[in-house]
């Protein structure tokens, strides 16, 4: 802008100096006046000089007025920038501030997290390590825990199991919808006892869960080793005290019955005697033979009883002896002989009445046992079998039966006794191997061939084989006998 003015009056100058050169600044002779042109000149150079310095006084007043305008708004400026500053300063503070809190705040997460995981894997390896099968059910039966024992003993894994029905994922067990449907709606814990076979034994704990979700855990403990040890223990009394009754039975009895047996020689020696005379024995003879017959008859029988009393003794001293290598069918066919005279039921039907049907292997080997123990054993067995058949006689066209099978398999000798009589029911074959327990005065309606738990005893204890039993209510059962033939 000043460069354009000062061009503008440098321009105006000029062309009045030519002007005025021209025509003020000549004499009337035409020469130039340079006095008058030296005033002109200067003079126009003042007026310059004070428009010049009035613009400049102007151009510096506008300068101050921006100078003070920019330092008022360089002080706003910086005012703005030291609050801006103030503020990021305050920002900044709050947020490391929450940045530190944040980090705490992780780092308690962090360390909850470990220990929930800790607390969760130490919780699992309880629940992996300890020996009870362990089954987490929600209220509507649903696997929500399944432990390795359980794994085990169903074969079945937890990846399985979870999120089903307890009865979709292992159908054989014995717990009922309704036991958990009672433990959750009555809030009380339930006991259970089941038995394989009486190869097995396990207690069943249903409780309930006290949470907002509603469930039960249901515990399973193998109490297998401790029943075996209780019905040991139980038998060995049994069999001690039997022992003792036997061996005392049998020497009160021996005495009156061995001079039962001398009187009844002597007698028969008195009627068979050459001295009496001929027509007398001609007139006698009818009523001699009828009693020799009684006699004989009288013997027989007396001896009979004898053998049961050299059994009862030979029981009683069985277990301080040491096992005998027998033939099986022997020990059976004895037995089967004893049975006839022994063994009856209070129905009227006795052994001898019923069909015997025989299906023993050729060649059979001999077997370590003790005899009498075994023959106990059949004994019982057979009494079992009368039982069951005299429950049925009274049906239309019902024949006793009794089926004996004596075969060797894999190293061992099986032994199958089974009748067409009344059969088991579950609860019954449950319980076949059990000892009988009652809280009453005295068990009247306690039949001796219900149960064989001392058979099961004898053959599992005393001869380390195997028992167990299969029965249908309406064709009979079948007891099977697994024997070692060697030691």
């Amino acid at each position: 802008m000043k460069n354009r003015l000062l061009l503008a009056i440098l321009a105006l100058q000029n062309s009045s100096a030519q002007a005025f050169t021209v025509d003020l600044f000549k004499d009337e002779y035409g020469n130039r006046n340079w006095q008058h042109l030296a005033n002109y000149t200067g003079s126009t150079l003042l007026i310059l000089l004070t428009i010049v310095t009035i613009y400049l006084f102007i151009a510096r007043r506008r300068a101050y007025q921006a100078n003070l305008e920019l330092t008022a708004i360089r002080n706003e400026l910086e005012m703005r920038v030291q609050e801006r500053t103030a503020t990021l300063d305050h920002s900044n503070q709050l947020l490391l501030e929450s940045n530190r809190l944040l980090e705490n705040e992780i780092s308690q997460h962090v360390i909850t997290a470990d220990q929930l995981r800790s607390s969760e894997s130490y919780i699992k390896d309880i629940l992996t390590s300890m020996p009870l099968m362990l089954v987490g059910l929600d209220k509507n039966g649903r696997v929500t825990q399944w432990n390795k024992q359980v794994e085990d003993v169903s074969g079945i894994s937890s990846e399985n199991a979870l999120g089903k029905t307890l009865w979709e994922a292992y159908p054989q067990m014995t717990v009922l919808p309704e036991h958990v449907q009672q433990s959750i709606e009555q809030n009380t814990i339930i006991h259970l006892k089941h038995c394989l076979r009486s190869l097995y034994h396990y207690d069943i704990t249903i409780y309930p869960l006290h949470e907002q979700e509603a469930g039960v855990v249901i515990l399973v403990d193998d109490v297998t080793k401790q029943v075996t040890a209780e019905n040991m223990l139980i038998h060995n009394d049994k069999m001690s005290f039997m022992g003792e009754l036997a061996s005392t039975m049998a020497h009160d009895i021996n005495l009156p019955l061995q001079a039962l047996l001398m009187d009844l020689r002597r007698f028969q020696l008195i009627i068979s005697d050459r001295s009496i005379s001929e027509s007398q024995q001609v007139a006698d003879s009818d009523k001699a033979q009828k009693l020799s017959a009684i006699i004989v008859d009288m013997f027989a029988k007396a001896e009979q009883v004898s053998a049961i009393i050299s059994n009862l003794l030979a029981f009683a001293r069985s277990r301080k002896g040491k096992k005998q290598m027998a033939d099986i069918v022997d020990v059976m066919e004895n037995t089967i002989s004893l049975a006839n005279e022994v063994v009856s039921v209070s129905d009227g039907l006795s052994f001898n009445q019923i069909k015997l049907e025989r299906n023993f292997e050729k060649n059979l080997p001999l077997v370590p046992c003790y005899i009498t123990e075994l023959q106990q054993v059949f004994l019982s067995l057979f009494r079992h079998a009368c039982r069951a058949l005299a429950l049925k006689k009274e049906a239309d066209g019902f024949e006793p039966l009794i089926k004996i099978i004596l075969s060797e398999n894999y190293d061992n000798l099986w032994i199958k006794i089974q009748h067409n009589g009344l059969g088991l029911t579950t609860e019954e074959q449950m319980n076949l191997f059990e000892p009988f327990f009652t809280d009453k005065a005295a068990a009247e309606d306690f039949d001796a061939g219900q149960r064989l738990s001392f058979s099961y005893y004898i053959v599992t204890e005393q001869h380390q084989g195997n028992m167990a039993v299969t029965s249908d209510v309406d064709l009979g059962s079948t007891i099977h006998i697994q024997l070692p033939i060697r030691y």
